[in-house]
């Protein structure tokens, strides 16, 4: 136990630095990998959500497709069937089927 001290004791300062230069770099990369795109992303739904108007087909956030038929303020009436109309919170629809499909048919490298 005493030699684990005495070898620590004598280890220089410089990497105290690379160890303060290592988070940075992981958050960092955390970053450009998760935080930047998410963020993006985020905006983009936002973008459609504000644009919603009757007549918009959609996607909520429990994969129930339909046709948009009134927007109100923060609830969207969205038509599933013929004569059959749900209430949907505005922040839970996100996606038209068209862009759901572009999203799961990218090019396979």
């Amino acid at each position: 136990m005493l030699t684990i001290l005495l070898q620590a004791a004598a280890q220089p300062q410089q990497n105290g630095w690379m160890s303060i230069l290592m988070i940075v770099l992981i958050f960092v990369v955390f970053y450009f990998f998760m935080i930047r795109p998410q963020s993006k992303r985020q905006k983009e739904i936002r973008k459609f959500q504000d644009s919603l108007e009757s007549g918009s087909k959609v996607i909520t956030s429990g994969g129930i497709y339909g046709k948009v038929k009134e927007v109100k303020d923060n609830v969207v009436v969205v038509e599933v069937a013929d004569n059959v109309r749900i209430k949907v919170a505005k922040s839970m629809v996100y996606a038209s089927p068209e862009d759901a499909t572009t999203q799961t048919q990218e090019p396979q490298k």
